[in-house]
Parts: structure tokens; sequence; C-alpha cells
């Protein structure tokens, strides 16, 4: 009898990759990962992963492989964990006639511009936008909203190019660097400039059209880089009801509805606004915190539904979960990184994870992949898990050093 098998197409540099092979395995799966550099992720070879080197941006030819690969594994399902490629993935699940997301709602979804227009036409709260294809229509589209605004990529994730401009010397320098060569583009450049929506802001995490739960999301602007989550978000019955009915919406205005996806919301003076939807499994510690809160494993649940599996997404007890990001405030050569030994030890962390390591230089790129490692800790009560959290992360403590300057 074939062995059956799991295909993920590329992985993740942080821990969703992972998540999904260990959820994989646990279903007596084998997985294999196809990517067009598989020694990107760590994960692969630390686990012993079967890996295939191809260029998954080409769909031919990554029908080609899985084609050979069903000649010797019986292939269960087909997946990722990474948004980059995720509408390529529902196009090869409709090619083998397997489980798998709507591919022409992926590709509206990840293009933030058109999943605007949507989101307006359906009458979801959302901030006023433009779209800008040079320097001229940005300078324009943010006097027309009205300053601050939010300028980023129009295809994108991760918080990659994007930034909060309070003034037209801003906007104009986000936009030099935008189009001048350092951003690395998705798609043709395209800039989306954005009202800022002030508030506090929510993860609303779905399953299907099942919701699951909200987590607070800590970004500190400009970069929008996120320092922490706290799952459930502490918030009144009718709250977490208005943005659980907007969340959903939100799907239906898409024309998502299978499998996970995530939708980033912050409450505003006329409520919850969506800021966009992610049609994918999130990132962030959050499918770690939301199994801590509620029991449930959404990375298994998304697995089952790709093999045709029954899912569970029954809560199976209510605690509070919390994950806080160790950021650089600067640039250099880190010269020494530690005591993630004592914080694992402090009653109620559930996991610590360092992503770096002594000597390694140090280079803040304002985006997800800033992150240098995480804690994760847990309780029965908000007010304990962020004792418990603070304590951990006043443990850990690194040292940097300048690069040094030319010629020394």
């Amino acid at each position: 009898m074939a062995r059956k098998a799991l295909i993920l197409i590329e992985g993740t540099t942080t821990l969703n990759g992972l998540l999904y092979v260990q959820a994989a395995q646990r279903l007596g799966l084998h997985t294999i990962t196809l990517a067009t550099d598989p020694t990107r992720y760590d994960y692969v070879a630390a686990e012993g992963i079967e890996a295939v080197r191809v260029d998954t941006g080409n769909l031919d030819a990554l029908i080609r492989e899985c084609s050979r690969l069903r000649a010797t594994y019986d292939i269960a399902g087909i997946t990722s964990a990474s948004e980059l490629v995720y509408a390529t993935v529902a196009k090869l699940c409709r090619n083998f006639e397997m489980p798998g997301p709507n591919p022409a709602s992926i590709e509206r979804c990840c293009d933030k511009f058109i999943q605007r227009q949507l989101l307006a036409e359906a009458g979801v709260p959302i901030p006023a936008y433009r779209v800008a294809a040079n320097a001229t229509e940005v300078e324009s589209a943010a006097a027309d909203i009205g300053l601050p605004v939010v300028v980023k990529p129009a295809v994108g994730s991760g918080s990659m190019g994007v930034r909060l401009c309070r003034n037209v010397d801003e906007v104009a320098e986000h936009t030099t660097y935008l189009f001048g060569g350092k951003h690395t583009w998705q798609s043709a450049p395209r800039i989306l400039v954005e009202e800022f929506a002030q508030g506090p802001q929510y993860n609303a995490e779905v399953m299907g059209n099942e919701f699951i739960g909200i987590a607070t999301a800590d970004y500190g602007p400009p970069h929008f880089v996120c320092r922490e989550h706290i799952c459930p978000a502490p918030l009144p019955d009718d709250d977490y009801k208005r943005i659980a009915d907007v969340s959903l919406r939100c799907l239906r205005a898409l024309g998502l509805g299978w499998g996970p996806s995530e939708i980033e919301l912050r409450w505003t003076k006329r409520g919850p606004v969506v800021i966009e939807v992610n049609p994918r499994l999130t990132g962030g510690g959050i499918p770690q915190l939301v199994q801590l809160a509620y029991g449930v494993d959404l990375v298994t649940e998304h697995i089952k539904l790709v093999i045709g599996d029954e899912r569970n997404l029954r809560t199976r007890h209510s605690q509070t979960a919390a994950v806080r990001f160790l950021i650089p405030d600067s640039d250099g050569i880190l010269d020494w990184i530690g005591g993630d030994d004592r914080a694992a030890a402090v009653p109620g962390v559930a996991e610590v994870k360092l992503y770096v390591e002594p000597k390694m230089p140090i280079v803040r790129k304002l985006d997800y992949r800033d992150r240098m490692g995480y804690v994760i800790a847990v309780s029965s009560s908000l007010t304990e898990t962020e004792a418990i959290l603070q304590r951990a992360v006043d443990l850990i403590g690194w040292s940097m050093r300048p690069f040094p300057s030319i010629g020394e």
C-alpha cells in the first residue's frame, strides 16, 4: 500500500511551517515539501523532511512534480503555510480534484486594492483608500485622504513595506523607498494609501465559516512591527459580537469560507473597521495562543480539512494566553543573548524560542522579520498571564555593538 502523504508548497522561516509538519506527522502523514530553495527552512533538515527543489512560481512545474509523486505516494492533500503561494496551492488542488480554497477568491483577496473594492461594495467598514502607480499619485492620494496616512504595497504580507506617514516629508520618503528599488515587489508596483484607523487592533480567527476567537495585536507605528498578542481579547460581549459579525461579512464579500482566514480590525470611534483580510492561517504565534486559550488546534484542523477528515472546532477549555516578541531597538552585531532557559522555567510559561545566536549581524527590516524570538505564557486570568509574561521576558537579555566603521 502506498504511503499516505501531505504535500506542503514552500514553508515559513517562522514557526508555522514546522507546526504544519508536526501536525501532519501526528495525523500519520508523511510530509513532502516542494520549494524553490528548501534550505531556507531550517526545520526541513532538522526534522529530516523529504524535500524537492522545484520552481514554485511555475504552476506547470508543480503539476508535473505532484504527478510524479503520485506514482509513489497516496497524496492525501496539498496545502501551504505561506500566503505567497496560497493561490497556486488552490489551483493545484483544483487540478488534482482535491479539497482546497477557491483560487479566484484567494487571488482577489491577496490584492489589497481589489480586496478594498469588494469590501466597500459590500458595505463593510474600511478606511478611506486610494491606489497609486507613481509618486505624484501617492502625494495626491495623501492630500485627498488627509494626514496621517498608511502607505503600503498593494500586494504583500508581514507588514513589509508598510509605514504610517504623519507628514508630507514622510510620505515622500517612504514613496521613494518603495519605488526606488529597495523594496522587493511581489507584483507590478502599486501603492495603497489609506486613512490611519486609530484605535486598538484585533485579529479575528475563522475556520471555514466558523468563528473561532479574537486576539489583541499590539503594533508599534510607524512601521507596524507586532510586539504582543493576547488571546482571547478582553472585550465586552457586544463588541465581540460586532467584530464576529463584521468578520463573517468580509468572508461573504470576498468569496471566502473554505479553510482558515484572519481578519485584522481596529476599534475606532465608529466601531470595528477592517484593515485587511488574510485568506490563510495566521502567524505571529496566534495558532499556539488559540490552542492554549481554547483547546482548538487550528493547524491540525486545517490539515484535516485538506485531507477530507472530519474537523472538531469545539472549545475544550478557557484560559488566557499571550505572546511577547523580542524586538531589537538598533542594528549591530549581537554580542550575546541569554536567559531563555530561566524564562522557560517560570511557572506558566508555555514556550520560549530564540531565532538568533551570538555574533550574528542584526539588520532591522522594520517588519515581522525583526523578531529575535518570543515568549508565550498562559494562565486562568489576563492579569496573571501578563505578570508571568513580564517576569519571563525580564529574565532574557542581550547586548549589541555597532557595526565597525569602514576601515576599522
